[in-house]
């Protein structure tokens, strides 16, 4: 039901074939993000069509509304929001972070304070996962801790430490075959506590791993050793996910050191804005020397909005604040990185992915290429 292979390698860069019971999906490959079961503004139809693989759903945020029973009584996540391709569901750990003033931790689990009408509601390893088995997804997420940077070494080693045990608790509450429960490793930026977690965490052989607590405020120049660390710990032979991360650059940057699988809001998010993603950057269409340009947002693009609608008339939405445009802005920014990791996946088939990051980069930093990134390929083995 659960299988995972290796078809092609670039240096540290791979492509796989991940199984699930819900799709044969490919990686690498980026994962829109629906925290309430819905891709903000995208259709489930428009979801496919734009070559998505996987889409991501919300523990904590389900569990408020509309609740697990009355989404596993509607059929799962598959049928309830008519999306029949593969789900992952975060286990709420991020939220342990992000709800940092509103909630308490103990050994038993978390007590948060309802964002929405301010009850209590107490989420501990035991029902993360029966709130995901309820909820259906084909993969689910282990309760973890995900500490805020800065943290202090102390605190970060009694978060890993927690986090393991809550590991334990959570392959001990699983009860169904047909979902695979990813392990999360964590350290922070700390390479010694980054390799403890990964050591440990290895252990429990689970499907898949996932790589927590980077990108939440840390600089990239303190993130990605910790990547390129992680990637040589975690087992080759199983996917590697890398949480929270979607800009373009990390994209390329993570994959070049063996990662599989991202996901982030920042697609959807800053389309919503009015930014549009293009290969310098992004492209704000809020701006008035918009208003009278004809071209797409990106001619290479064929996504809906690319091929039906200029700039012009996209601007012209967004400064009206009408809906269809950042709706638009949203389904091209994640079509995107979607063609992003396609192209990436050809690369890597034929043996030529530091060409194209080290195209990517020219286009996306021009001559001054960040040294994070340059190292990040060299380390992956993709810089001349």
């Amino acid at each position: 039901m659960f299988d995972f292979r290796i078809t092609a390698r670039a240096g540290r860069a791979r492509n796989g074939l991940l199984q699930t019971p819900h799709g044969l999906v490919h990686t690498p490959l980026f994962m829109p993000v629906g925290t309430l079961g819905s891709v903000k503004g995208i259709s489930p139809q428009e979801i496919r069509d734009i070559g998505s693989q996987i889409v991501l759903a919300n523990t904590y945020h389900l569990l408020l509304r509309p609740g697990p029973e009355r989404v596993k009584a509607l059929g799962g996540l598959h049928h309830f929001a008519a999306y029949n391709g593969p789900w992952l569901t975060d286990s709420g750990g991020f939220q342990v972070m992000s709800l940092g003033h509103l909630r308490r931790i103990s050994e038993e689990g978390v007590v948060f304070q309802n964002h929405i009408n301010g009850d209590l509601i107490e989420l501990s390893p035991e029902k993360s996962v029966a709130v995901q088995e309820a909820l259906g997804a084909d993969i689910i997420m282990a309760f973890d801790e995900c500490p805020p940077y800065p943290a202090s070494r102390e605190y970060m080693k009694e978060s890993i430490e927690r986090t393991l045990r809550w590991l334990e608790r959570c392959l001990e509450a699983k009860t169904r075959n047909d979902q695979a429960l990813f392990a999360i490793a964590q350290g922070g930026i700390d390479l010694e506590l980054r390799r403890i977690s990964a050591k440990a965490t290895i252990a429990f052989d689970t499907p898949g791993f996932a790589i927590g607590g980077l990108a939440v405020g840390e600089p990239k120049e303190e993130m990605y050793p910790a990547v390129e660390l992680s990637t040589r710990v975690l087992p080759a032979s199983k996917p590697r996910y890398l949480m929270g991360v979607g800009h373009p650059e990390d994209l390329v940057a993570a994959v070049a050191l063996g990662i599989d699988m991202f996901d982030c809001v920042y697609p959807t998010r800053t389309g919503r804005f009015g930014y549009a993603l293009v290969a310098e950057g992004r492209m704000n269409l809020k701006l008035t020397r918009h208003l009278d340009d004809p071209d797409p947002i990106d001619p290479e693009c064929d996504c809906y909005a690319c091929r039906h609608f200029s700039r012009a008339y996209l601007s012209h939405l967004i400064r009206a604040e009408e809906m269809l445009g950042l709706r638009m802005v949203s389904l091209h920014n994640l079509r995107y990185l979607h063609r992003l990791m396609e192209q990436a996946r050809s690369a890597i088939a034929e043996k030529r992915y530091g060409e194209f990051a080290r195209d990517f980069a020219q286009r996306r930093f021009g001559q001054e290429i960040p040294g994070w990134f340059a190292r990040a390929l060299q380390e992956g083995g993709h810089w001349e």
